[in-house]
């Protein structure tokens, strides 16, 4: 009988740690066997880093119509958290049929596609009246001056349409574009789909603020936006096919609580504009720091929800092997992502002849705050991914909202917290 080869991770090392020695040779092992999928996540999460930094450039230049606007900071983060979690749960969706085969391209009546077109646009109109909504009870609770409910409703729906189209028609090529080449829409979807959604979210709630503000017609068109809203939600949670029936109700639960989160984050930043204020490059920094968990976590989530319905993972409450090694390719490709977002905005401020604080600190803050938000972060796509599929639920419909909704509230905390131990606003 042949001896089993002794694993060569654990040599030189004294006898108490060779089970480090064993977990770094197989993390080590992982990397090498996944560097496809390392270096299309690492690309993709820097094309997001860039569409995302173009989405600070237009927070940082709106700067003036955040201050006439009062409550556009509390929507902000609540419009780039429901493009993501909407059309990053469909991403899922559709890379989850690209990997068990079952994935039909063709956009016709009746069609599998075109009944998940059908249930985003429902959940779009849904989500972006709760948030206007909800925007406006915790304005109330916390004091916060905001602009009229109606104004509200028409820039929270007027806006979540505009970048919907556009997102949409992103989510079909990107999907196409990764049957045909054999792309790993796990890998390449989150990060390209919430970084497209974050570029498009902010101008597209700008766009829509010129609809406010109008009296009689504002509030005609918000009553407009609230009736196609119910009616389309009905439509929705009645529909004669059972999977689109399924897929609203589940999917609205969960995003109304994600909803409420990113609104609670849009709460912290308003309550904390002074320090975003009195530091631009912060403004310029919001954006991609944020939607980044969201990247980071669509790829770590959809990962372990195609490994689930594979039957490759099991949902237990302490993570096996193949999640761990997943979530350790989730700490490298963060720790990468979020030093070039250090850099770059860095680089922006001196271009743009904004004052910043210096290179070091602003790095500092990036990698610090990114890094603690990412093991936040894979603590709650493990949780929701597991805790989903147990309960006999769609984890492509839950893990990916619960994470970027979580991860707006954490994030923003993880970034506020991490300038106060730099130091950065005093």
């Amino acid at each position: 009988m042949a001896r089993p080869r002794r694993r060569s991770g654990a040599r030189g090392w004294p006898g108490p740690l060779r089970p480090a020695g064993r977990f770094i040779a197989d993390v080590g092992d992982h990397w090498s066997s996944e560097r496809r999928a390392l270096r299309a996540g690492g690309v993709a999460l820097l094309l997001a880093a860039v569409a995302d930094l173009g989405a600070g450039l237009v927070l940082l230049s709106s700067e003036a119509r955040l201050v006439e606007v009062p409550g556009l900071l509390l929507l902000i983060p609540a419009a780039i958290a429901m493009r993501g979690a909407t059309f990053g749960a469909f991403g899922a969706r559709l890379g989850t049929a690209l990997a068990v085969g079952s994935y039909d391209s063709e956009l016709r009546p009746g069609s599998w596609l075109a009944r998940q077109v059908e249930a985003v646009a429902i959940l779009t109109l849904v989500t972006s009246l709760e948030a206007a909504l909800l925007a406006d009870v915790v304005a109330g609770a916390f004091g916060q001056p905001t602009v009229p409910l109606a104004d509200l409703v028409v820039i929270s729906v007027l806006g979540g349409l505009l970048a919907s189209v556009a997102l949409l028609a992103v989510t079909l090529v990107l999907a196409r574009q990764s049957q045909r080449r054999d792309w790993s829409m796990d890998d390449v979807g989150a990060p390209a789909i919430t970084a497209t959604g974050d570029l498009l979210a902010i101008p597209a709630l700008l766009l829509a603020t010129a609809a406010a503000g109008l009296g009689a017609p504002t509030g005609v068109l918000a009553w407009a936006f609230v009736a196609l809203t119910v009616a389309a939600s009905g439509w929705g949670l009645l529909h004669p096919r059972p999977e689109i029936r399924r897929l609203v109700r589940e999917s609205m639960v969960v995003l109304t609580i994600a909803a409420l989160v990113s609104v609670l984050a849009g709460a912290v930043v308003e309550g904390r504009d002074d320090v975003f204020l009195a530091v631009p490059a912060l403004l310029l920094l919001l954006p991609p720091f944020i939607a980044m968990f969201g990247s980071l976590g669509g790829v770590l989530s959809s990962r372990l929800t195609s490994k689930l319905h594979l039957g490759l993972l099991e949902p237990t409450l302490r993570p096996q092997r193949e999640a761990v090694l997943d979530v350790s390719m989730t700490f490298l490709l963060s720790t990468g992502v979020y030093a070039f977002i250090g850099v770059a905005t860095w680089g922006l401020t001196l271009l743009l002849d904004t004052p910043t604080p210096g290179l070091l600190p602003l790095v500092g803050v990036t990698l610090l705050g990114g890094l603690l938000g990412t093991a936040l972060l894979s603590i709650v796509a493990y949780g929701a991914a597991s805790a989903t599929y147990r309960l006999g639920l769609d984890p492509d419909n839950h893990a990916i909202p619960v994470v970027t909704s979580t991860m707006d509230l954490l994030g923003v905390m993880c970034l506020v917290g991490a300038v106060a131990v730099i130091g950065l606003a005093t």
